[in-house]
């Protein structure tokens, strides 16, 4: 599927499974976030809406404008952290390199790179929305 020049309803017709949708502040901001820390990657990126693929699975961003007549909008906090309580988890992101980015970026990073009791190599990060981003791997 060509992400770039997919009509809208195309698009929403193909979506299966489980969806992700964040409601952020400033869509271009994200994106960058996600494509730097994690390499994501943004299609159809615009002030209102964007498309993030990270390998073979789909999230979308949209602005918080775009929700007006949406009754989660009025929901979400204008505090930095709007997630509370939700882990992102991207079991395919190098965690170091991902912490190193995150540094580099200008976030915070919650948790430096640790090896959990459950097998995985994970660190923790706030992206500028306030959600908390999991970069994983097996040891």
């Amino acid at each position: 599927m060509d992400y770039e020049t997919i009509a809208p309803e195309a698009f929403g017709a193909s979506l299966t499974g489980i969806g992700l949708n964040l409601l952020v502040r400033d869509v271009r901001a994200e994106v960058a976030f996600l494509e730097r820390v994690f390499g994501m990657r943004g299609h159809r990126v615009s002030e209102d809406f964007a498309i993030m693929t990270y390998h073979q699975q789909l999230l979308q961003l949209h602005a918080d404008h775009t929700y007006g007549a949406n009754p989660l909008l009025g929901l979400v906090p204008d505090l930095p952290t709007r997630g509370a309580g939700a882990e992102f988890r991207l079991y395919e992101t190098d965690p170091d390199e991902a912490a190193r980015q995150a540094h580099a970026y200008g976030a915070e990073v919650l948790q430096e790179p640790t090896d959990k009791p459950h097998g995985l190599r994970e660190t923790y990060i706030l992206c500028p929305n306030g959600y908390a981003w999991v970069a994983s791997r097996p040891l």
